[in-house]
């Protein structure tokens, strides 16, 4: 497997609330994170990096994930005590009062993936039937447009566009949605915080399925691309690709 991990302040904020990263555990199996910090002076960037250093923390020390079932409930239960500890952080340190984050999070082995979110950042796989979007945003427009109170276009434009109904630390004991799902070779993931799909659209993103060579270009021109567009966010994204077992395709390790 290849991954690339990038992160990107922006051209409007003041600093980068955006954490996350690409681990290996002791098995060689890949664990990918990104994460989108909120609230607070400087406190968004707390809970961020306080979520991924325990997941990373903990995936350092685990062993080889043989089922999806396992790999879910280590999520949810890391995920869980992610979120606890945010949650007393920040009720122990005024200047943190409020704080919060999105996440998602993939655990890659050579069978399957496994996802797990909270919040707007996403997931997208790139396998043999096409490009899509795995996860489901935890927003009010998104649960608007469930509910065919407004459109998917209407969304995109809509004033609350950013509330979100779920995210680590606003109460004790969140879990996050998991899912499981083949992940065959030549398969790819593409991990994002809401600065990237804010600004290049899923089709643009769709090019993931067909790009052969260097990922780290790849990342970068997705970066760029939503910084010549206004750039108001911070960017993030991780990518993984299962690489086919005859190919030694160029990539960043």
């Amino acid at each position: 497997m290849i991954e690339y991990y990038l992160t990107d302040q922006g051209r409007v904020r003041a600093h980068n609330e955006d954490a996350g990263g690409v681990f290996r555990n002791q098995a060689g199996q890949v664990l990918a994170v990104t994460a989108d910090g909120m609230g607070g002076h400087q406190a968004g960037d707390v809970a961020s990096r306080m979520a991924v250093d325990v997941l990373h923390n903990e995936w350092e020390q685990s062993d080889e994930f043989y089922t999806p079932s396992g790999a879910e409930e280590w999520m949810k239960e890391t995920i869980r005590a992610a979120n606890n500890e945010i949650k007393t952080y920040a009720s122990e340190h005024e200047e943190c009062a409020g704080m919060g984050t999105t996440i998602v999070a993939a655990i890659c082995t050579e069978q399957f993936v496994s996802i797990a979110h909270v919040g707007d950042s996403r997931c997208y796989l790139a396998n043999a039937y096409g490009f899509k979007a795995v996860t489901e945003d935890h927003s009010l427009v998104n649960e608007l447009v469930r509910s065919g109170q407004i459109t998917e276009e209407q969304a995109e434009h809509h004033p609350r566009k950013n509330v979100l109904l779920k995210a680590l630390g606003t109460e004790y004991d969140l879990f996050p949605d998991v899912q499981s799902m083949e992940w065959d070779p030549d398969n790819r993931l593409l991990l994002c915080t809401d600065g990237l799909t804010n600004k290049v659209s899923f089709d643009e993103l769709s090019c993931l399925k067909d790009h052969e060579g260097d990922w780290g270009g790849f990342a970068h021109s997705l970066v760029e691309r939503a910084n010549e567009r206004g750039g108001e966010d911070n960017i993030t994204l991780a990518i993984v690709h299962h690489l086919p077992p005859q190919g030694e395709k160029e990539g960043v390790d």
